[in-house]
């Protein structure tokens, strides 16, 4: 079976470290090209070519100011993957909270030990 398309969808997209960090970047605020070269010290083709990818799937919008370009976050295009990862949430909790649990029992451990440990 062939690949999707990483222009496919969100998920595609993202699944690439550069786009991931482009997105980083762009979580801050708008950049123009020249400034994510620099930030993610990567060639301008390579961050021309992730920003293409990541606008045919909506993650990154543009804005011209005259002469520049200016990248931005469409954090909006990626409410598929928050709503996807929510899913396994109820997961996590019930892990942290047995974390939780563990971690106090053994304050409460070493705390008994140490008064233990002082009595004459």
């Amino acid at each position: 079976m062939a690949r999707a398309p990483t222009t496919a969808d969100a998920f595609n997209a993202v699944a690439e470290p550069q786009r991931r960090r482009i997105l980083d970047v762009l979580a801050s605020g708008e950049h123009t090209v020249t400034a994510l070269v620099e930030e993610l010290a990567l060639t301008q083709p390579q961050v021309s070519k992730h920003l293409r990818v990541l606008r045919d799937v909506g993650a990154v919008g543009v804005r011209e100011d005259g002469r520049h370009r200016l990248y931005r976050l469409n954090a909006e295009a990626l409410k598929p993957i928050h709503d996807w990862v929510g899913r396994y949430e109820r997961f996590w909790s019930v892990r942290f909270d047995r974390l939780d649990t563990v971690i106090e029992d053994l304050k409460q451990q070493d705390h008994h030990d140490e008064r233990a440990e002082n009595r004459p």
